[in-house]
């Protein structure tokens, strides 16, 4: 594995709250129309990097914008989130290649689809972690 590990959504709440930050790789259209982590009960609030723009087109800004977003401690250690689990992956890999201690949250923030299409398997918001709406 080239990123420090994976986690279920659960596992990276309890993360967030020993320290680590959350960074949402989703795209501005995700947070404003299907929610955001809420990450107020810990003491970071998560970063906001597009790892891919719509459409698939990638950020070729992504590590330059979370070097200057993210601690300068390197110790503090950076919990990658996407729809699926899948983006996620690829930014927690970059991350951990520039130098940051990088994870996975498996199952993202809306999670597999059921047999209908609905996100409502599993993901941080489908079990229950702690989502405010929509990112303004």
């Amino acid at each position: 594995m080239s990123y420090a590990g994976d986690l279920t959504p659960q596992e990276a709440w309890d993360k967030l709250q020993q320290g680590a930050i959350l960074v949402d790789v989703r795209t501005e259209g995700e947070w404003a129309h299907i929610g955001i982590p809420d990450t107020k009960a810990t003491e970071n609030d998560p970063l906001f990097i597009q790892w891919t723009f719509p459409g698939g087109i990638p950020n070729p800004d992504f590590l330059k914008d979370l070097s200057l977003q993210a601690p300068e401690d390197p110790a503090t250690e950076l919990v990658f989130l996407c729809r699926s689990g899948q983006r996620s992956i690829s930014a927690a890999i970059a991350a951990t290649q520039a130098g940051f201690t990088s994870y996975n949250v498996l199952e993202g923030f809306e999670g597999e689809p059921d047999r209908y299409g609905e996100r409502t398997v599993n993901g941080w918001k489908n079990r229950g972690l702690p989502t405010n709406l929509g990112k303004n």
